[in-house]
């Protein structure tokens, strides 16, 4: 177990490197000028080529790109081009939003789509389980930002139980924390559920028609028994690595959801950064992301061992 682990760290080092080459080389391949879009409209050539020198875009790809690894080794992602306050400063005032409104989700993903993915398995064939694979299908489908402005239409605006935009920090209160982010997060979980639920559905679907559920059943084992104990502990694997792979959709959801909701977090920023070519931010944004998703799979990794002691080996 100690060396699967071990192991698993050490690939995760040079994948990250390699994330970072790619997010640096993709954002200078890209098109755009900083220095022309902070010099602004009726800038001379001579003031934008000396702001270009300022802001060291004038240097070669491979010194621009050392310094900044040699920096991001260090534990700095450079400095913002507009605000020129620290990046790391800038994504750690948006930490909390983003992380609470993707645990959140995550809780109501699980705590819904799990049940949801058994009970069809349990039924499959009957009116419940082409009911909820048919629920689950629309709710993967339907874009998030649609289901968002339809539920701020309905419990924002028309019925005016939560709030419609904004977020209140933990610090401040935890029902006026909670309740900025029911809304934002039961919308973002709606794909989530979808994909969660039918991967659930079909892993217990497999195990539940094996010879020891059979063997279980003719013993007298209970139902409970079977699908939890039974069932579901065996079907582990491909659930939890579901819930893992989903975390790209639910990265990618909460950009749109944060702007939808006016939710200042990390999506905000990196909408923000894209729009003004604020390179280091974008960079430092991107990173941090990716890094957090190496993290998750290393952990969906690491619980297989626990799952399946054969990994372990």
């Amino acid at each position: 177990m100690i060396r699967f682990l071990l192991h698993r760290v050490a690939m995760t080092v040079p994948l990250i490197l390699l994330v970072a080459l790619f997010i640096f080389s993709l954002l200078n391949l890209a098109g755009g000028d900083p220095a022309a879009v902070i010099a602004g409209e009726g800038a001379s050539a001579e003031k934008i080529e000396a702001l270009r020198t300022a802001l060291g875009l004038n240097e070669p790809f491979l010194v621009r790109f050392g310094a900044w690894l040699l920096g991001l080794v260090q534990g700095d992602l450079g400095t913002s081009l507009f605000t020129r306050k620290p990046v790391t400063e800038l994504i750690g005032q948006r930490l909390e939003p983003t992380f609470s409104l993707a645990l959140l989700t995550l809780v109501f993903s699980v705590l819904i789509a799990v049940p949801l993915g058994v009970i069809a398995a349990w039924k499959a064939g009957s009116w419940v389980d082409h009911l909820t694979t048919g629920v689950s299908v629309v709710g993967f489908s339907v874009p998030v930002f649609v289901t968002s402005y339809a539920a701020i239409y309905l419990f924002a605006l028309t019925l005016g139980w939560l709030p419609v935009q904004g977020y209140t920090p933990l610090a401040k209160g935890f029902w006026p924390f909670l309740s900025h982010l029911i809304l934002p997060a039961a919308m973002l979980s709606i794909s989530y559920v979808g994909l969660v639920a039918r991967i659930t559905r079909s892993a217990m679907v497999e195990v539940l028609g094996q010879d020891y559920i059979r063997t279980a059943a003719a013993k007298g084992v209970s139902e409970p028994d079977i699908l939890l104990r039974h069932g579901l502990k065996n079907a582990g694997v491909p659930i939890v690595t579901a819930i893992g792979l989903g975390f790209a959709f639910l990265v990618g959801g909460v950009v749109v959801t944060e702007t939808v909701f006016g939710i200042p977090g990390l999506g905000r920023l990196t909408v923000d950064a894209i729009a003004r070519r604020d390179y280091p931010v974008i960079q430092g944004v991107i990173l941090v992301i990716s890094g957090l998703y190496v993290l998750i799979n290393l952990v969906v990794d690491l619980s297989y061992a626990l799952l399946d002691p054969r990994i372990r080996q």
